[in-house]
């Protein structure tokens, strides 16, 4: 009947009667609870949808409960998925298990299911950019409710939606409830014997990757849960929350929506703007004479731009520093985040471009900052790799030991550096890997220098055995155009635009126009 209703109201409609018809069917505020939900006809119908996917997926029969069953609860979550305008336009009722009640050996064993890297995404928007490849995605619905589990589980009955027959009866599982531990398993299992049986082949590297070759054809199809993103036809779309525009000159990849979600939660809204996201003459350490401040918020905060990272290495340097931390956050350590939320004010609309004319080479940066950590003076490496002109992978972390010498220091930054794009049917040769440090380079070219750094840990010299190898090609990189530079130091403004443009940070003005004009400008 809803359906009905919303089929009527046509594209040619005036806007109020849209948003008035729409608004009509839908929800604005989340319940909470189940009786808070049962209270409005537009959340009663949400759940009834819910439980009748429950019943065309056959996922479960209602039976007496056999002795001594101990069945697992159900409870009701709700949620509403709001447009990037933020109007609420769609109500999402799920029931789950309450899977902390599982026993190991007894309502499940095997948990584990593997899980496409952000790194592997970027690289599928990077190939499929350069090769003009046009992609769509899928959010499957009720995804998990299509795996089929091995082990007999029984769940008690939705709170508010009872048998008046049978109260006591139990629901015996044929398939999976979100937030069963072996959920996520018995849905790839499933997604996995699909594929393969309608001819993909799952990539030797990722085991989320699968591509189908007719002819001079290929599909390719990337899995992140119930996340699925394909070789297709589409203009824009939304992946793991990360928006995609794909036009003519290439594909632009942001987390606009996000980011203002983000600033709204932590009432960072109308801070005042920065232009960069850490000062140059920002110092933090554990501050033991500090107030401290509410740890679950700070975590909060830091959890939220962790995720942005995913299409922001602008930020990556800061939030990585002030992730060091979170055991006992103080006023100094919150006031660094609060001025990585007002740069994102400043910069709301800054995302990755991929150039559609991008070839695929691959290069890789490798920096270190000597002695960058105040507190136990062990450095800070940056490091990322470039896939033609588009940035798929990068890294700022704590090395985990005290360097002795720069030379140690750019060694272990450069040590793991490395990529693979395999599964997509490219081979290289030499990987070019640029360092700003000569001593460095001597060290993995010149086996006379031995001697010279055994403080070296001998497993820091596979990098000269790759280059023997002919795995890479060791290049020196001024320091001043070392774009790894980003990832291990707070930057003047200017220093830190030009290296954010550099590694493809840029804002596209009116996305959709730019894209078929090609009108890229950096912020």
């Amino acid at each position: 009947m809803i359906g009905d209703i919303h089929q009527r109201v046509t594209r040619s409609s005036v806007p109020s009667l849209a948003f008035s018809s729409h608004s009509a069917y839908v929800a604005s505020f989340e319940p909470r609870d189940v009786s808070h939900a049962l209270s409005d006809s537009n959340w009663v119908n949400t759940m009834h949808e819910e439980l009748e996917n429950f019943e065309r997926n056959h996922v479960w029969d209602l039976v007496e409960p056999p002795p001594n069953c101990r069945p697992i609860g159900t409870k009701w979550v709700f949620k509403n998925k709001q447009g990037e305008d933020g109007m609420v336009v769609r109500n999402k009722a799920r029931l789950v298990a309450q899977g902390f009640c599982q026993k190991e050996g007894i309502d499940y064993e095997e948990t584990f299911a593997p899980v496409a890297r952000l790194e592997a995404i970027r690289i599928l928007l990077a190939f499929a950019a350069s090769k003009g490849f046009k992609l769509q995605q899928m959010d499957v619905k009720s995804a998990f409710l299509n795996g089929f589990i091995e082990e007999e589980v029984y769940v008690r009955q939705p709170p508010g939606f009872e048998s008046a027959r049978f109260p006591d009866w139990v629901y015996k599982l044929r398939k999976a409830l979100y937030s069963l531990k072996q959920a996520p398993r018995a849905w790839y299992a499933r997604l996995k014997s699909f594929l393969l049986k309608s001819g993909f082949v799952m990539g030797s590297v990722d085991k989320t990757l699968f591509l189908l070759s007719r002819g001079g054809d290929t599909l390719i199809v990337q899995i992140y849960v119930d996340d699925i993103i394909f070789g297709g036809s589409s203009h824009a779309l939304f992946f793991l929350g990360l928006q995609i525009k794909q036009g003519l000159e290439g594909t632009f990849v942001h987390q606009a929506k996000y980011t203002r979600d983000i600033l709204k939660k932590f009432n960072m809204g109308d801070s005042k703007p920065m232009t960069t996201p850490m000062s140059t003459n920002t110092a933090l350490d554990v501050d033991e004479d500090g107030e401290a401040v509410d740890q679950k918020e700070f975590r909060g905060m830091i959890g939220s731009l962790v995720y942005l990272t995913a299409t922001r290495p602008d930020i990556q340097f800061a939030v990585c520093l002030c992730v060091r931390y979170q055991a006992s956050p103080r006023t100094s350590h919150r006031q660094a985040v609060k001025c990585i939320f007002r740069y994102l004010k400043f910069t709301l609309e800054l995302g990755l471009w991929y150039s559609s004319g991008s070839s695929l080479s691959l290069r890789g940066f490798s920096d270190a900052n000597h002695a960058g950590c105040r507190i136990d003076r062990k450095p800070t490496s940056g490091t990322f790799q470039l896939l033609g002109t588009s940035l798929v992978s990068w890294s700022s972390r704590k090395q985990a030991s005290v360097a002795l010498s720069t030379t140690e220091v750019e060694m272990l930054a450069a040590a793991p550096n490395s990529s693979t794009l395999s599964d997509f049917g490219l081979k290289y040769g030499r990987i070019t890997l640029l360092v700003d440090s000569t001593s460095t380079i001597y060290v993995a070219k010149n086996p006379v220098l031995h001697s010279k750094t055994k403080h070296i840990d001998v497993r820091f010299h596979f990098l000269r055995d790759h280059y023997e190898k002919g795995d890479i090609d060791l290049i020196h990189v001024e320091s001043a155009n070392q774009l790894a530079d980003i990832f291990t130091k707070p930057l003047e403004f200017d220093a830190f635009t030009h290296l954010r443009g550099e590694l493809g940070v840029l804002q596209v003005e009116g996305v959709d126009n730019a894209l078929t004009k090609g009108e890229i400008e950096s912020q």
